[in-house]
């Protein structure tokens, strides 16, 4: 269990560890895909009920996109339609 202080982070080898920093990302797990902590889709979704149990957090963009995660394309257009390869 991580510590009162810790955050558990997701890192770039798609495995949970404790950081000191929060994450600055969230992410699905199963959807593999990452955005921004207010993003109206996730947000949705957790009070739909679903969600929580597949919710992941990113230090950092880099990180994320390391662990084989993609950019909403609800919260963070320009960087999903760089990732589809639409720029």
């Amino acid at each position: 269990m991580a510590d009162k202080n810790m955050w558990m982070l997701m890192g770039a080898d798609a495995k949970p560890f404790p950081s000191p920093e929060p994450g600055m990302l969230g992410g699905h797990r199963r959807g593999k895909r990452y955005g921004k902590l207010d993003c109206r889709a996730a947000l949705r979704a957790i009070a739909r009920g679903g969600y929580v149990k597949n919710r992941v957090f990113f230090l950092d963009e880099a990180t994320a996109i390391a662990a084989g995660f993609r950019p909403c394309a609800v919260c963070m257009p320009a960087e999903y339609r760089l990732f589809r390869g639409h720029a």
